[in-house]
C-alpha cells in the first residue's frame, strides 16, 4: 500500500525550541533536524512527510488574523500534494488558530491537525513527540476532513477546543463536544467521521483584521466601563455573562446596549461558564439582554465566537446577515 504523505508547517512554538543559557528560544532548523534524525518519525508505519519552516518563527502570542491567512494560504498551496496537514504551533493561541481555519476553509476534504507541546521535543519527557507522531498517524491512517487539534491523546474538533490548563499536559479541553477521536492502545473514533476521498477544489476565505470587544461581566459592574469600550470604532461585541446568559439588570447598562445593538453592532452573549449553553429565555435577567438585541452564541468557544466574526465581518455581509449567521451551525462549532 503506497505511503500517504503529510506537509508539516511548523509556525513556531515550544515544540521547536532549543535549550540556551537564556531558557528555551526558537532555533532555525532544529525541529526539522530533530524530526528527521528521530528513528520513531521514519518507520515504515509512518507517512512520508515534508517540513516546512516559517521565517521567521512566529510566538503564539504574536498571533494575528495576518498570520491565520499566512497558514491557510500556505496549506492551499500545498493542498493537491499532500494526503493530510499537520500545523505546529505555540499553545497559547492554539485554539483560536484551529478555529479561525475552521472557518476560512471551504471545501476542505483532508485532515488538518493542529498541534504542538508544553516541553520542546529535544528534550527528555517531552509530550511534542507523542503528540506529533500521533497527528501524523491519524492524518495518514484516520482522515477526519475537518479542522482539528490534537493534544494528550485527544483529537477534538478545532473550534470546540479551549486552553484548559497553562502548564499541564492535558492543556487542552472540548467542553461542549467530545473528542472526535481517542489515542490509546487503539485509536478510538468518538465523535470523528473518516471521509472517503473527494477531489474538490479547496477554498479559502480571507480573513481581515476586524474591531471586536471582549466584555467580562462581574458583579457590580460600572455602566461607564461598558460605555466605555462600546464605541463607534467597535464592530461587535462578546458579552461574557453569568451562568445560562444573565446579566445585571441596570437601566443604564441595558441602555448600552440597546443603542450599540440599534447602531449596528453585533453583540453576542456567551458564558463565563467552561460548560452548558447560552438560554437567554430562561430568566428575566437573560430576557432582558434579548430585548436589547443581543444574541445568544448558544455553547460556542470563546475562540470559535472571536474567530467567527472575524470571518463573517470580513465577507463584507449585511449586519442582519452576520447576526443570522452567528446563530447558525457553519463548521460543528455550535451544538444546534
Amino acid at each position: 500500500m503506497k505511503r500517504k504523505r503529510i506537509y508539516i508547517a511548523y509556525t513556531g512554538g515550544t515544540i521547536g525550541m532549543k535549550k540556551s543559557s537564556r531558557g528555551y528560544v526558537p532555533a532555525e532548523g532544529f525541529l526539522t533536524e530533530t524530526v528527521v534524525n528521530n528513528a520513531e518519525f521514519n518507520r515504515d508505519e509512518m507517512p512520508l512527510f515534508d517540513i516546512h519552516e516559517y521565517c521567521p518563527l512566529i510566538d503564539s502570542s504574536d498571533m494575528s488574523p495576518a498570520h491565520w491567512q499566512l497558514i491557510a494560504d500556505d496549506i492551499k498551496s500545498k493542498y493537491q500534494d499532500y494526503d493530510g496537514f499537520v500545523v505546529l504551533h505555540g499553545t497559547d493561541t492554539m485554539a483560536y488558530t484551529a478555529s479561525a481555519l475552521s472557518f476560512m476553509f471551504e471545501n476542505l476534504t483532508k485532515p488538518v491537525i493542529v498541534t504542538g507541546s508544553q516541553i520542546p521535543l529535544s528534550q527528555l519527557r517531552s509530550d511534542g513527540q507523542v503528540n506529533l507522531l500521533n497527528a501524523m498517524y491519524l492524518a495518514a491512517n484516520y482522515p477526519i476532513a475537518e479542522v482539528s487539534l490534537f493534544f494528550n491523546n485527544q483529537l477534538f474538533r478545532g473550534n470546540r477546543a479551549t486552553k484548559a490548563h497553562a502548564d499541564g499536559f492535558d492543556a487542552f479541553a472540548s467542553p461542549n463536544l467530545g473528542p472526535l477521536a481517542l489515542s490509546g492502545i487503539n485509536i478510538q473514533l468518538i465523535k470523528g467521521q473518516l471521509s472517503p476521498y473527494v477531489d474538490n477544489e479547496l477554498q479559502v476565505s480571507n480573513i481581515t483584521p476586524q474591531p471586536i470587544g471582549v466584555l467580562y461581566l462581574y458583579p457590580g459592574i460600572s455602566p461607564k466601563v461598558v460605555k466605555s469600550l462600546v464605541n463607534d470604532d467597535i464592530k461587535a461585541l462578546v458579552l461574557l455573562s453569568f451562568g445560562v446568559g444573565n446579566a445585571p439588570q441596570d437601566p443604564a447598562f441595558l441602555d448600552i446596549l440597546n443603542d450599540a445593538s440599534k447602531r449596528g453592532m453585533v453583540i453576542v452573549n456567551l458564558t463565563q461558564c467552561l460548560k452548558g449553553q447560552v438560554n437567554m429565555g430562561g430568566y428575566a435577567t437573560g430576557n432582558a439582554l434579548l430585548n436589547c438585541g443581543v444574541i445568544s452564541g448558544y455553547d460556542m468557544t470563546l475562540e470559535a465566537c472571536l474567530t467567527k466574526l472575524h470571518y463573517l465581518f470580513s465577507q463584507k455581509l449585511e449586519v442582519e446577515t452576520i447576526r443570522h449567521l452567528m446563530q447558525d451551525n457553519l463548521r460543528g462549532e455550535l451544538s444546534r
